[in-house]
Parts: C-alpha cells; sequence; structure tokens
C-alpha cells in the first residue's frame, strides 16, 4: 500500500473496534490475499491465520469453488428478498440447516450476521410468550464477560460493562450469572462436576431472584469467547435444561462462533449432548465468503406464529440473500466432502496438547478451549494466579504480545476482556504443521515478553 492509500484509510475507513488514533502516524496493516491457513499483506509479508479471520474462515483461504458459487448465482438471481416470498437458495439452505440441527429445530430465520440472529432471538422469545399467555416474560440471562452482538439487545445480553457504557441506556431486562471459568472458580475448583452444577444453579437463583413469571431466555455460548475460550463443565447444559423446562424459560445456544466445525460438529450443542429451544450462528456458516446469519428455530416455539394470522414482525433486507445462501449451501458440501468436522475431532487433542507445552513459560497460566478453539491466559504470578494490572496489561499484552505475534508472522487475538488472553482458532484444514507454527511463534513471543515484566 503506498503512503497515500494508507493515509486514505486514515481519513475514511472507519475501523472497527479499533483506536484511531493509533493510526493517525502509522500505517494501516493492510491484507490482501489468502491462501488456505495463510494471509498476505500489501507487502507481500506471509501470516498464519490463527483466528480464520475473526472465527470466520473454517474451510480456508482461497476456495475458488465458493467465489465461482457466488458468481454463477449473482448471474441468476443477484438479490430478493424474502418478506412473504422465497426463492430456491434460501429454500435449500434453510433445509440443509434444519436437517443438521438437533431435536425439532426446524424452523430457520435468516439475518445477515450474528448480532442479529441474537436480537431476532430475544424478540422472537418476547412474541413467543406474549402469544402463549405469558405477557410478562421479557427478561433474559447471560453470562459475565459472554459477548452477544452489538446491536442494542444483543449488545445488552452482552456482559462485558466497558462496551456497553457509551450506549447505555440500553433494553432493559438483561440481567447476568457466573460464567464458567474453573481456573478462576470461586468454589468448586478442584471438582468440575460440583462447579458446573454450582455455575448452572446460579441461573435458577437469577430466575427465582427475578421472578420465574418474567424471565422469557437464556442466552449462552457452548464455549463462552470472550475471557478466553470457557468450555462447559461435566453436566453444565443438562442442568441449564432441566432449569429452563422446569420454569418455562427458554434456552438460546448462541453458536455464532462455535457452530459450523468449530468445536468438530456441525451445531455445538450436539458436542455437549443438549437440544436448545433456539440456535443462533453465522459466521462458519459460508466461511465468510459471503455474509449470512440464522436464528433455528424449535417447531414448538414456532407453533404460534404459524396460525391465527400471527405474524413475526421482525426481518433483515439481505436476510437470506441469494448470493449468500448459494455460497453456505457450497460451503457445506466442502464440510461434507472433506470431512471437516471429523478432522477437527481427530486433531483436537494434538491442538491441545501442542499448547500445552507453553506451560513452562512463567506467563502462562491457563490453557483451556475445545476443538479448534482456544484461549492461554496469561498471568503475573503463576502460583498465586495473579493478573496484570491496567498498565501491565497495555505494556505486556498490547504493546508486547500483539505486536509481537503480528510482527513475527502470527495473525490472531491478544484480549483484555476479562483476564489477558490470547486467543487462537485456525481455519479446520490446519493440522499438527500449523500447531507446531503457532506454538513456536507464541513462545518467543511470551519469552520475550516476560523479559518485560
Amino acid at each position: 500500500m503506498s503512503k497515500d492509500l494508507s493515509q486514505t484509510a486514515y481519513d475514511h475507513l472507519w475501523m472497527h473496534f479499533t483506536d484511531m488514533s493509533s493510526y493517525e502516524n502509522a500505517p494501516v496493516p493492510t491484507i490482501v490475499r489468502g491462501e488456505g491457513t495463510y494471509i498476505y499483506d500489501d507487502k507481500g509479508k506471509r501470516y498464519l491465520d490463527g483466528l480464520s479471520g475473526l472465527f470466520v474462515v473454517n474451510a480456508g483461504h482461497g476456495r475458488h469453488e465458493l467465489a465461482e458459487t457466488a458468481y454463477k448465482q449473482a448471474q441468476e438471481l443477484a438479490f430478493f428478498p424474502i418478506w412473504s416470498y422465497a426463492h430456491p437458495k434460501a429454500v435449500e439452505l434453510a433445509e440443509r440447516l434444519a436437517n443438521y440441527a438437533p431435536g425439532d429445530l426446524n424452523k430457520v430465520f435468516f439475518t445477515t450476521g450474528g448480532g442479529e440472529a441474537v436480537e431476532t432471538a430475544w424478540k422472537l422469545a418476547k412474541q413467543y410468550h406474549k402469544l402463549t399467555g405469558n405477557h410478562q416474560k421479557y427478561k433474559v440471562i447471560s453470562r459475565a464477560v459472554a459477548y452477544h452482538g452489538t446491536p442494542a439487545g444483543a449488545l445488552s445480553i452482552t456482559g462485558l460493562p466497558a462496551l456497553k457504557a457509551p450506549f447505555e441506556p440500553l433494553v432493559p431486562g438483561a440481567h447476568k450469572v457466573p460464567n464458567t471459568n474453573i481456573y478462576r472458580a470461586p468454589i468448586h475448583g478442584d471438582d468440575p462436576v460440583a462447579y458446573g452444577r454450582w455455575a448452572a444453579d446460579q441461573i435458577e437463583q437469577e430466575i427465582l431472584f427475578e421472578g420465574p413469571e418474567t424471565v422469557a431466555a437464556v442466552f449462552l455460548e457452548p464455549v463462552q469467547n470472550a475471557g478466553g475460550c470457557f468450555p462447559p463443565p461435566p453436566g453444565y447444559f443438562q442442568r441449564v435444561r432441566e432449569i429452563c423446562d422446569k420454569y418455562n424459560v427458554l434456552l438460546v445456544s448462541d453458536e455464532v462462533i462455535c457452530a459450523f466445525g468449530r468445536l468438530g460438529t456441525m451445531f455445538a450443542c450436539d458436542k455437549f449432548d443438549y437440544v436448545p429451544d433456539m440456535i443462533t450462528c453465522a459466521k462458519g456458516m459460508t466461511s465468510g465468503y459471503s455474509p449470512i446469519g440464522a436464528c433455528i428455530i424449535s417447531d414448538r416455539l414456532a407453533e404460534p406464529f404459524y396460525r391465527d394470522g400471527n405474524t413475526f414482525l421482525h426481518g433483515y433486507t439481505f436476510g437470506g440473500h441469494p448470493v449468500s445462501a448459494a455460497v453456505g449451501i457450497a460451503n457445506l458440501d466442502i464440510f461434507e466432502r472433506e470431512g471437516l468436522n471429523q478432522h477437527v475431532l481427530d486433531n483436537e487433542g494434538a491442538f491441545y496438547s501442542t499448547l500445552q507445552k507453553l506451560h513452562d513459560l512463567p506467563i502462562v497460566g491457563d490453557v483451556r478451549g475445545n476443538g479448534f478453539f482456544y484461549g492461554i491466559e496469561l498471568v503475573k504470578d503463576k502460583a498465586t494466579k495473579e493478573t496484570f494490572n491496567e498498565d501491565e496489561t497495555e505494556r505486556i499484552l498490547y504493546n508486547a504480545v500483539s505486536k509481537g505475534l503480528f510482527e513475527n508472522g502470527l495473525y490472531c487475538r491478544a484480549d483484555d476482556r476479562g483476564d489477558p488472553v490470547v486467543q487462537l482458532a485456525p481455519p479446520l484444514i490446519s493440522d499438527q504443521s500449523t500447531f507446531d507454527e503457532i506454538e513456536s511463534i507464541l513462545r518467543g513471543v511470551l519469552t520475550e515478553a516476560w523479559a518485560k515484566i
């Protein structure tokens, strides 16, 4: 990129979740190409894509088949809304998703992204309860530190106060319970089963505190993203399902990141053996080759909307876009033809054990996650689990680790939403050579960062 073009980027391209002032006197990093598990910048430098773009490019970069599918569909039917009309690709993809989904989740409401899918699920939950005579049920429960999107409703469900503060007041009725970070468990930290029961029971306590007649839904990620990849303890989701059934509360499995092979199954709820009332998904559905999202809904929830002239008064112009739907179908064809889900199941242990080698570094406190989705928590004191203060986080996590990883050819996420973590979610085509490269770069950068403490 020329200096002028970089300046133009600073002047006109408002980048998301970005401190724009940091580029006032620095070039904007610009990625121009991707191939397999690698991306390339405008100077020709190669980076390992350790985050699949943004937990998105599950089938890998450079899939010409998907580009050709988009081209062909755009020539045939580039756009038509699904507001009282259908088109073949939306119908076909909806059927495909319904067949993959567990239980009676057979109705697919398309959106253009994950945040919109979460927004859809909350609105649907509220209207469902009104249609079934429970007019006071509007509140939702989610977990501390969890991220569920940026639309006003989804942001209310999000459990990150710093992200919400600039936009308050938000949608009322969103309440929080503890997450499943057993590394920092306040109780039962040495007993995963007991801890899982305790964490799930906090949901019941919150329902009782707010009043069961007022609580509409619980939103949970199978593996919580923000905070650094918190997997569920054994029995956690089974207990949550019991609680939701007991109080007529809907269980929403937010799988915007975890669906489509990230954990080795098409839908992550199958990995942990529970059936939600709704699944929200997006990202990996097309491996990022075209934007789309969806809320997948059980027949039971859909039933009152399919009678008596009732209408779900909600929709998006680009929901179920023909090009995106066609790309989604072709992407899922690749999943099946190449066995990507099984590849993750076969290799998740190798990925985890490779990252576990980093435990010999004094800065590494915990390695956790599932499938091809892991977080490495960084600490100042391994024995006490003492974390970094604000100044140390800025100096170590952002200036040393984040910049160091990118400079050394690894694109991933270093984040302090919660405690400082490095997150990794490479494309599902990754193998041992990918894992070794990730571990090698991390080892060098984390060693240098520790030397600066």
